[in-house]
């Protein structure tokens, strides 16, 4: 019985392939061991999680995870997941992995995640040969939600918004600036806080002040990541996560002035993981 997981910082997608070929889906909040500890994971599991599986117990258990890019992180998380699940083998990875055997399964290309932080790696059907550096939610995070939602902030607290969008985004969020300085500067997980905002720009793609602003976002994240792929206008650039699923046109015409060869644009990589991984076993 394997347990597969997707964990962004905001949301974790959980399958359990079972031994009769189907196949059961649990959600949990995200986990990010920059900002979360062994102890908060632990009692998310035993919470959320295991309520969930009905008391499957997994045999084996492969975890993708946002901030799971060294082996101290990947190890806290790994623990956390034994404490709970002490009788599984468990294998934990960086979400760029899960984005490129989600999407380019066997196949070459280039994967990238774009959600609340972002991330892309150069996959060659088996391996991560090549990835462009991952400066997170302070240096980086460049076309995530993260990203743009910190644009968003700051031309808000300036007063920099067009009128009518500085008008609807009060009334949307009606929080004071101290209020919204408070939560980013001295609250848990100001990353998925700043994100949130993006959620203003959904239905409003066609406003050509908002068409612009996702534009530059998208080309600073092609600008400082897939650009720098070698043949990299040969390959399939693939997509994961919530901000390139809901403003796919604006990303996939962004693409195109790059000469960026746009494949699958998807929300999760998690039905392509289960395929992966009953492939691997066997199961299919």
């Amino acid at each position: 019985m394997i347990l597969i997981a997707d964990s962004g910082s905001t949301k974790t997608d959980w399958r359990l392939l079972l031994p009769n070929g189907k196949i059961a889906q649990a959600t949990t909040v995200g986990f990010n061991p920059n900002y979360q500890t062994a102890e908060n994971i632990q009692t998310e599991l035993l919470e959320n999680l295991l309520p969930q599986l009905g008391g499957n117990q997994p045999t084996h258990i492969y975890f993708y995870g946002a901030g799971c890019s060294t082996e101290a992180k990947c190890s806290l998380v790994a623990g956390a997941i034994l404490t709970v699940f002490p009788h599984s083998q468990v294998q934990v990875m960086s979400d760029v992995v899960a984005a490129a055997r989600g999407t380019c399964g066997h196949s070459a290309g280039i994967a990238c995640i774009l959600g609340t932080g972002s991330n892309s790696c150069l996959y060659d059907g088996q391996n991560i040969t090549a990835q462009m550096p991952c400066l997170g939610f302070t240096l980086g995070n460049e076309g995530s939600g993260s990203y743009i939602g910190k644009k968003l902030l700051n031309l808000y607290l300036n007063n920099e918004l067009p009128s009518d969008l500085q008008e609807a985004f009060r009334k949307q969020y009606p929080q004071t600036q101290a209020e919204i300085l408070h939560h980013i500067y001295n609250e848990p997980f100001p990353n998925r806080y700043v994100a949130s905002f993006a959620h203003f720009l959904q239905g409003r793609q066609r406003h050509p002040f908002i068409a612009d602003l996702l534009h530059q976002n998208f080309l600073d994240f092609f600008r400082l990541t897939v650009c720098k792929y070698p043949n990299y206008q040969a390959l399939p650039t693939h997509f994961v996560g919530s901000v390139a699923f809901y403003f796919a046109d604006i990303l996939r015409k962004t693409a195109k002035s790059q000469n960026i060869q746009v494949g699958r644009v998807l929300q999760s990589p998690i039905a392509g993981l289960a395929l992966y991984h009953q492939e691997a076993a066997g199961n299919i």
